[in-house]
């Protein structure tokens, strides 16, 4: 009889407000339980906006849905999934939401959040973006985020940041980094995905890198595609591996279920993204029931037990119980 294993989500979006209901992360409940990363801000989000996005979420979690509960630690997290609930924690996916103060980190931190990228697409005050034409890397104010991450028990995450602000970060970094959402260029040419260096560097922190099911990152975006990219999902999971080994690689599916809204967004804001966004149709993304799915997948091709353990939740558990223990 197949095992299951509790599911380490990277990285997911409800809508970004503060009154949307965390109602559909119940659809990653397993018997074995769950740990999701929700977004709660990125470039377009101010403090005050971050704030009470966080704190809607937490209160609804803590209130409304007892099956969701509000961690801050790893324990926390272990002990949820045992009980076959979902922990659920909050990442932000730009720095913008900090306003220029370090000080911020903390303040942050102590409202859930366990990760955050230092940019999204573009340059901003921490360093350039993926989508940039020319590539500075960090910027001096860049390395002092990362060191107050490193300080605070903040999780450095490279996704939607530029090739030098990934390598970058790895270069200087104390603790592990994650790509929490970002597929591999070698299958995929597109300016999201990370190359073999930016891969090889992260694993050499320590660090995982979390397979997203976005059809434009995986070369699958047809809306009637979903077998499709659940299969190219385990095609870069097995390429990951083979490149980085299988202590380096999860699952950050970047699901949105904001969907409608983000495609509006990029309709309305397209400062923050381009045509590598819009060029193959709408966006289509891997739902959670197909996610929750991925470890029989895996078993089809040959993983063994442990291997589906690590990739499934085991590898991005052990960056976190690495990361968040900190005397800060």
């Amino acid at each position: 009889m197949n095992r299951t294993y509790p599911l380490w989500e990277q990285h997911c979006c409800l809508p970004l407000q503060s009154n949307a209901s965390v109602e559909d992360l119940l659809r990653y409940q397993r018997p074995a339980g769950s740990y999701v990363s929700v977004n709660v801000g990125y470039s377009p989000q101010t403090r005050a906006d971050s704030t009470a996005i966080a704190k809607s979420f937490a209160w609804q979690a803590r209130v409304e849905f007892p099956e969701i509960t509000p961690v801050f630690t790893v324990d926390g997290v272990v002990e949820i999934q045992e009980s076959g609930g979902i922990a659920l924690a909050f990442d932000l996916e730009d720095s913008n939401p900090l306003e220029g103060e370090l000080a911020n980190v903390s303040y942050f931190h102590d409202l859930g959040v366990r990760s955050m990228l230092p940019t999204y697409n573009y340059m901003n005050a921490a360093g350039c973006g993926c989508l940039d034409l020319a590539d500075t890397g960090l910027s001096g104010y860049g390395r002092d985020l990362v060191a107050e991450m490193n300080r605070v028990g903040m999780t450095v995450d490279g996704s939607h940041c530029s090739v030098q602000t990934g390598l970058d970060i790895s270069a200087i970094t104390q603790r592990a980094m994650i790509y929490s959402h970002s597929n591999l260029r070698r299958l995929w040419e597109h300016p999201r995905n990370i190359t073999d260096d930016q891969a090889r560097a992260c694993a050499e922190t320590g660090g995982v890198i979390g397979i997203n099911g976005v059809g434009i990152f995986l070369g699958v975006n047809g809306p009637d595609d979903d077998q499709a990219r659940l299969s190219a999902m385990a095609d870069h999971i097995e390429e990951a591996v083979g490149l980085v080994g299988i202590d380096h690689v999860g699952i950050g599916s970047d699901f949105s279920f904001d969907a409608d809204d983000f495609r509006e967004e990029i309709e309305q804001n397209p400062s923050s993204f381009s045509e590598a966004y819009t060029a193959w149709g709408p966006l289509q993304w891997t739902p959670p029931e197909d996610v929750l799915t991925l470890d029989e997948v895996l078993r089809e091709r040959g993983f063994d037990e442990p291997s589906i353990e690590a990739v499934y939740g085991g590898n991005f558990a052990r960056v976190a119980r690495e990361v968040w223990a900190t005397d800060g």
